[in-house]
Formats: structure tokens, sequence, C-alpha cells
């Protein structure tokens, strides 16, 4: 294990990052599929998504708006709503045992309790409408106790109180008695973080956690989320579209485009050996504080030219074709196979393809193809 070097437009990695893993995965997503009837027509939003998530460990899903990083974990909680939403295919197994699983997908109660909110919590993006703005804090904190727990009510409000105070609420006795409009937006999300571990999670899902806050108080949930991941030796995995965040926490990374997974591998991976386009354009997008020269101008942002495909008729080759510059006529009309470029390291892109007539500077020459996980 060796410490991350700092990355000249996130700054410095605040923790390790390890290199492949040895232990079995807590929770495995295997080619998950899930699409939405509409008026329109069908979409496919979630196209063959396949993920590891090692305990203690963070796994970061990046990729900008509608590429299906939501819809993906939401599908394996299932949050989506059934109609129109449906999942065609796939198996999210999760590690109940030692060499024991379940199928989350088909059931989401172990030993009668449903693993929502117990042995998987989740925090989503806006705190304001995720909260019931007519009960208490701590009500709502220990109704989460009472209902997977079984605690009395007596038990349940301490506990709360005591969760508040992990979380760094100040005057947590005193705040558990006050309603969500009463609490700022940083002490809101920290208030959800504390709901979310409340039954000590085995995994926590966070779903853009810091968008609606300012920098000063995204660093400080970050922070929190970190500390409280060592402590407890929970996985998390985070959904976010901010790659300075995915460098400060991720061990290992996906990147989603167009309801696919187009490269997987771990953050140093990502960030310093990229080698599917869309990663590098993601990264090119990136604000920079470097000079092109000295004293010069900083580097200006480099937009991704084009828009996604439409997914209510997906793209029989590559979806990024369109909009990528290395684009070859094989991309158009056949789908890129997944690429082994090192240990957990993949991409799927022709452009690591042996035969390939183009090659890039900066992405990797693959050793073999890899066998899609």
């Amino acid at each position: 294990m060796t410490e991350a070097a700092s990355d000249p437009r996130t700054g410095p990695r605040t923790g390790p990052r390890t290199g492949p893993q040895a232990a079995a995965p807590i929770l495995s997503v295997r080619d998950l599929r899930v699409e939405f009837d509409t008026y329109g027509g069908t979409v496919h939003a979630v196209r063959g998504v396949s993920f590891d998530v090692f305990q203690g460990k963070t796994l970061a899903i990046v990729g900008e708006s509608g590429c299906g990083k939501s819809v993906s974990v939401q599908s394996i909680m299932g949050l989506i709503p059934m109609p129109p939403g449906r999942i065609t295919s796939g198996t999210a197994m999760l590690r109940v045992a030692e060499g024991e699983g379940q199928d989350i997908l088909r059931n989401k109660r172990i030993d009668g309790e449903d693993i929502r909110g117990g042995r998987i919590g989740m925090i989503f993006q806006d705190p304001m409408t995720s909260l019931n703005p007519t009960m208490r804090i701590g009500d709502q904190i220990a109704e989460t106790l009472t209902v997977h727990r079984g605690y009395s009510k007596a038990n349940a409000n301490a506990r709360a109180v005591e969760l508040l105070d992990m979380t760094r609420i100040p005057d947590a006795t005193h705040r558990a008695r006050q309603y969500p409009f009463e609490f700022s937006g940083g002490m809101l999300q920290r208030s959800m973080i504390a709901m979310a571990l409340a039954c000590e999670p085995s995994i926590l899902i966070a779903d853009e956690p810091t968008t609606a806050l300012d920098v000063t108080i995204q660093a400080q949930i970050l922070d929190l989320m970190v500390d409280l991941q060592r402590d407890k030796q929970m996985a998390i995995i985070l959904i976010t579209h901010d790659l300075g965040v995915v460098a400060r926490m991720a061990d290992e990374v996906v990147v989603m485009y167009a309801g696919e997974v187009v490269e997987r591998g771990t953050a140093d991976d990502i960030f310093y050996r990229s080698a599917h386009p869309y990663t590098l354009g993601l990264r090119a997008a990136m604000p920079t504080n470097q000079r092109s020269e000295i004293d010069g101008p900083a580097q200006t942002l480099t937009p991704i030219d084009g828009s996604p495909p439409d997914l209510f008729h997906p793209p029989t080759g590559c979806g990024y074709f369109a909009r990528c510059p290395h684009a070859m006529n094989l991309c158009e009309h056949r789908h890129p196979q997944n690429f082994e470029l090192g240990d957990d390291h993949q991409s799927r892109c022709w452009l690591q393809h042996e035969a390939s007539p183009r090659t890039i500077d900066s992405l990797y020459v693959p050793h073999q193809q890899a066998t899609p996980p």
C-alpha cells in the first residue's frame, strides 16, 4: 500500500489507494439493465452495468447527468417506480455470510429484515426534500431504530442523540428536538448521515451528497464520511459528477456514459492512466490552477463537443462515437469489447485493440481482451 500522489487539478489526495482487491466483494453487481416505458417509447437507461464493492473501500460512480449512475443504484435499492421502470436483467449479490450471498434485486429481506436502512444505508442529494418537515430530527432518526432494530422509544431517542453527536452536530440533545427548517444545509446533511448510520450498515450509498452545499461545508461532510468509514470499516458507494470529490475519497472508480461502464479501475488508474476518450474528456473539463506558461493565463476548460446518444434508440456501436475525437469507422457499427489494461483496470474502447491503426500516447495498449465481469 502506497500513499497516493497529489493531482495537479484537485490537490493532494487524503489517504492511501489500494491495488487489486484480494477479499471477496461485499456487493457484486453483474449485467444490470434497467428500462423505462414512456409515451415516447422505451428508454434503455442502464445497459449491462457491472461493478464490485469491497468492505472498508469507496467506489465512486462518475459520469455526466443522465448517464445512469443514480438509476443503477436506485434500482438495486428498489427505489425506481415500477412501472414505468423495470429491471430486465442482472444480479446484485450481497454477502450475508462467509461464502454466502443473496440477490437483493429479487429479495430485499434478510432474516426478515429489509436491507434498506438496515444493511444498506443511503444519503440522498437533497436532505430538505428527503426529511419529513413535520417531524423532529431526533424522532426521524429514532424511527429508523424502532422499525429496523426494535428499540424502545426511550432507547431510540437516546441513540438518536448519540448519532447526532457522532456526526458533529453541536448541542445534539437540543438539536434532536428541532425541525428540519431550523437546520442549515450542512447540518441537514449531517442528520441524513446520522440516520443512514443508525443501524450500522455494511454499505453506505451517497448520491451526490455535497451538491447543494458550499465548498467549505462540502469539505467538512467529506471529511466526516472518511472518518466514519475508517472507524466502522463500511463500504461507500459514492455517486457524483465531481472528479474533485472522487480524487479526495475514492479507492475504485467506475466511469459511466450512456448507461454503460466505459472504464473502471483504481483512482490512480483513472487520474493518471486514463484509457477511454470519455474519461480523458472529463479530466480535460476539470478546473485547474495550472498556467500554460510562466506567469501566463490559466489553462481554459476543454468542453466535450456534441450530445449523448438517444437512449430511446441506443447505438449499435460505441455510444461515444459521435463525440469521440479518435473515432474509427469500426466504432460506429460494432459495440466495443472490454479490454484489460492491468490489474482491475478495464476500458471499453476499440482503440485498445492490438490491431487498432491509431495510437494515443495517453492511452494504454492492452495485454489481452478482458472477460466481461
